[in-house]
């Protein structure tokens, strides 16, 4: 299976600070690939680094091939980036953010028409489209968002914890979603610290602390590997 990102050696520090301390995974053509760990190991930065948003210190990551630092613009126009405290503008309404959203990315009426009847499908919100945003229940704002992010069919979706916040059902969904796509050819990387979770839903995880990486497999693998019961003790064993 090819990657779709490959990173290698990458670094990043603030300062004397390392946040990232020379990490190595890859990201395969239709798969989730998840980071995981506590606040502050890395997980953020590393997902805005492969979101072209920062720079890295040291290392390289390839997208499809090509150098994200030599080729930004190339990379922005094949991924989408969904930040955890992502918001959407309340006073209007869902369709017509989707809408707005849309006329950013289409090359034309036709396509953004496109995106919009996709993005609106994904949401499953049906006539609460027609609300505002500041009425929508905080399940049903991530929805609308993650609706934006895969509205163009994205080769990559980087989705910083997408279900955070959410109760079970529209966790469930949410998590539903991100695998529909994944099937119809969206490659995910994610984040999250919520291990239990993302091991039904990932394809393959890295665990991440205090910006290394501790080990990298499926998640069977890493269970069977430290004797483990679930994801948790994996990170557990990790850390002795």
């Amino acid at each position: 299976m090819s990657n779709v990102l490959t990173v290698r050696g990458l670094k990043k520090s603030y300062g004397a600070h390392a946040a990232l301390a020379g990490i190595d995974f890859e990201v395969r053509a239709g798969e989730v690939f998840a980071l995981i760990g506590p606040n502050g190991a890395g997980k953020t930065t590393t997902l805005r680094i492969a979101a072209t948003l920062l720079t890295s210190t040291a290392g390289e990551i390839t997208f499809l091939d090509r150098d994200l630092r030599k080729e930004p613009d190339f990379v922005r126009e094949k991924i989408s980036y969904l930040p955890e405290e992502a918001g959407a503008y309340k006073d209007m309404k869902g369709m017509d953010y989707l809408r707005f959203m849309a006329g950013f990315y289409g090359r034309d009426a036709g396509e953004e028409k496109e995106f919009v009847e996709r993005a609106a499908a994904i949401t499953e919100l049906g006539n609460r489209l027609k609300t505002k945003v500041g009425t929508y229940s905080k399940g049903m704002t991530r929805k609308l968002l993650l609706a934006r992010a895969l509205m163009t069919r994205p080769v990559l979706a980087i989705l910083d914890e997408p279900t955070s916040g959410l109760d079970v059902l529209n966790a469930l969904d949410v998590r539903e979603i991100i695998r529909r796509y994944v099937k119809e050819g969206t490659s995910v990387l994610l984040s999250s610290h919520n291990m239990l979770e993302i091991e039904f839903l990932s394809d393959r995880v890295g665990l991440i602390d205090k910006g290394r990486i501790l080990d990298t497999g499926t998640p069977d693998e890493l269970k069977a590997k430290h004797a483990a019961k679930n994801l948790e003790e994996v990170f557990r064993s990790s850390l002795r």
